[in-house]
This record gives C-alpha cells, sequence and structure tokens, in this order.
C-alpha cells in the first residue's frame, strides 16, 4: 500500500465546452483502446477515454477497417478519437466527418508516433520538424472542428533527436493555430519507448505556453502521476502502457485526484479474474465470441505478469476460444494469491531499444518550413502512438 498526498492537484479537466471529472486521458493504443476496453476502464474512475488512432484519408475514403474502428459503447458519455494525418485536406475533411456524423466530442491530433512506417512518410513524430506544414494541418483541423465547438488537441514528443528538438516551436504553433491544449510524450522520436521519460521537458512547454499541457510518460502507478503534475504544472496526465492488465489504475487516479488522501488497495488474482472476464465479455459484446476472445488473448500477459500461474494455463488462455473455456481457464487460479508488489512502478508493454536512426523522408531535414508540401497519406494505415 502507498499513500498519495493531493495538495495543488487539478480536480478536473476542462477542454474547451468538454470538461472531464478527473485530470486524466487514456492514450490512444493501436488494438487495444477499442470500445471495449474504453468502457472497462471508464467503470473504474472518470476520465477522457480516446479510440486508438484512425488515418484522415481512410476516414475521407469510406475504408472499411477504417471505419470498424469508430464504434462507440452505448454509455460513452463523450466520444473522443484521435487522427493520423499529414495532408491539410484530409485531416479537416476527416475532423469535421467525426463532428458532423459520428458524434466526436474531442478530436485529438498525432505527431507522436515513433513507428517507421508513419515517420518515413513524414507523419506522426516526424511532422513537427515541418512548422509551416505544422501550422497548416492545425489551421485545417481547427477551422473543421470550431464548427461544431469540438475541441481540437494534439499529442506530440520532444523532436526527432535530442539535436532535433520540436516541442516548444509545436507549442506555439498550437496555441497559435486554436488548440485546446497539448499533450507532451517526453521522449523523443528515436528513443520511442525506451529509457526515461523527460518530465522537465513537460515542465519547459508549460512555461512556454498559456493552453493546457498533458504530461505523459512513465506514469505506472497514481502516484506517479502526481509527482508529474506537481514536478511540471500541467493541467492533467496522459496514461499509456501503465494501464495495460490493469484498467484499475483509473480507479486510483480518479482517488488520488479526488482532493483527499487516498490508500492505493492492490487486488487479489481473483479480483484479476473478474476483471479479465469482464473485459473478455465487454469484447464479445462489441465483437462476437470468436473475435472477441481473440482479441483478448493479447491481453493475458498482462493481466497475468508477476503472479505465479503456470507455464501451461498461461499458455492455454493464450489460445482461448471461447468465454466458457475462458471462465473455466480462469478458476484454476489462486483467488488468494496477493497481487506482486514488484511489479508496482515497473514498465509495462513495449520498451526496446532506441532507434539506430529515425526513419524520415529523403531530405526532411534540410529545412524546417514544408508549408504546401503535403504528404502521401495511406487510406488505411492504423498503428500506435
Amino acid at each position: 500500500m502507498s499513500a498519495t498526498s493531493t495538495a495543488s492537484l487539478p480536480t478536473e479537466l476542462v477542454l474547451g465546452n468538454v470538461r472531464v471529472e478527473t485530470p486524466v486521458v487514456l492514450a490512444p493504443m493501436a488494438g487495444i483502446t477499442n470500445a471495449a476496453y474504453r468502457r472497462l476502464c471508464a467503470e473504474q474512475g472518470a476520465g477522457l477515454y480516446v479510440c486508438e488512432m484512425i488515418t484522415s484519408r481512410g476516414l475521407v475514403e469510406g475504408d472499411e477497417t477504417t471505419k470498424k474502428m469508430l464504434v462507440f459503447d452505448e454509455l460513452e458519455t463523450i466520444r473522443s478519437v484521435q487522427l493520423y494525418g499529414t495532408d491539410p485536406k484530409y485531416v479537416g475533411q476527416a475532423a469535421e466527418i467525426l463532428c458532423n456524423e459520428y458524434g466526436v466530442a474531442h478530436v485529438d491530433l498525432n505527431f507522436g508516433c515513433p513507428v517507421p512506417k508513419v515517420t518515413r512518410k513524414g507523419g506522426g513524430g516526424a511532422l513537427p520538424w515541418k512548422r509551416g506544414l505544422l501550422g497548416e494541418v492545425l489551421e485545417a483541423a481547427v477551422a473543421a472542428t470550431s464548427k461544431y465547438d469540438v475541441p481540437l488537441t494534439i499529442k506530440t514528443r520532444k523532436g526527432l533527436d535530442d539535436d532535433h528538438l520540436t516541442y516548444l516551436d509545436a507549442g506555439r504553433i498550437a496555441q497559435e493555430s486554436g488548440v485546446t491544449a497539448i499533450a507532451l510524450h517526453g521522449r523523443t522520436v528515436e528513443q520511442a519507448y525506451s529509457g526515461t521519460a523527460d518530465w522537465d521537458a513537460i515542465a519547459e512547454l508549460v512555461a512556454h505556453v498559456d493552453i493546457p499541457v498533458l504530461g505523459n510518460g512513465d506514469i505506472w502507478e497514481a502516484n506517479d502521476a502526481v509527482r508529474m503534475v506537481e514536478q511540471t504544472g500541467a493541467a492533467g496526465v496522459v496514461v499509456g502502457r501503465g494501464c495495460l492488465g490493469r484498467p484499475w489504475l483509473f480507479r486510483d487516479l480518479a482517488a488520488a485526484f479526488s482532493g483527499t488522501p487516498t490508500t492505493t488497495v492492490l487486488p487479489t488474482l481473483g479480483e484479476v479474474r473478474t476483471m479479465m472476464l469482464r473485459h473478455a465479455e465487454l469484447l464479445c459484446e462489441h465483437m462476437g465470441e470468436e473475435r472477441g476472445c481473440k482479441e483478448f488473448r493479447k491481453h493475458v500477459s498482462w493481466y497475468l505478469k508477476g503472479f505465479r500461474a503456470g507455464g501451461s494455463l498461461r499458455h492455454s488462455l493464450a489460445l482461448v476460444d471461447s468465454l466458457e473455456t475462458l471462465g473455466a481457464l480462469l478458476d484454476e487460479l489462486d483467488p488468494d494469491e496477493a497481487y506482486p508488489v514488484s511489479e508496482l512502478g515497473a514498465p509495462r508493454g513495449r520498451q526496446g531499444a532506441p532507434r539506430k536512426r529515425v526513419v524520415l523522408p529523403e531530405g526532411w531535414l534540410d529545412d524546417q518550413d514544408g508549408r504546401g508540401i503535403h504528404m502521401q497519406e495511406d487510406a488505411n494505415e492504423a498503428t500506435g502512438g
């Protein structure tokens, strides 16, 4: 158990006309933050739960894969979607479709993805290097969303690498373009998910702009979120890998920001089992049992990380094909086993090593304007940010 201080912490997050009871945002994660997972996390505590990233061109051209990702749970009170795009025309049109046809109340733009297939086309974390292009994209998106009084935010990284930092320029351009808030992941594209997030950069951005700044990176426990906000002055936090296999983290975060001292109560394996079954049931409800069970498989190792569950049981759970089978296998777990405290504060999900080099379009670093340069944008490219 760990006590959490709550002195001078924000108790809500205000993004334009969207008011979130807790200053916590679920980061969009490809193949993870679907409607079922967003519902599961929202059942634990208040926050802004963002749909996995979709491509602007895919939405504009009616790509079926893209449209299937835009599914919302019936209890989602604030529909929030992250867009990826490099062409102002497509980004603007996609933002308007989200507002007009899907009833989305919040749009976020991805300028932080470090995946090579994205950066080699000038997208994700590569795009802010081109300040002119960034301004064009933001102006088009703000023009579209403002017609519906929908707040537009962006998420970015520190820069390409330590020699090519972009976050201060990105913050200034975002503010000048009418963006409501900016989230900063305290790593460079080169770092990807390795190393340690630079919270000092988040604090520097807070001092540099007047719009709200959200901090992202290395939030594994509620105490981490509190420390980040206290150290940086951020208006809230964005949580990604820390909630993998631990949706109750949002319960702890809601408590930590509630304004009263709180104590984290760790779940037993029996309580984790209940959460796993609930997750699988929601996936099956939204996708059908066969696909839902297949989607659940990737989550097994995260839920059981650090527990003593045997290899053969884990293997069987990773091949589960029905809720009945899942329930029978989960019954084999020891419900009284205590949560492995060794896992507290430890990184979860992908980490890896820094990239040997950031993959960029040819000549990308030659100038920092890029105004009028519209990069090729795939219609069905979905990835994480």
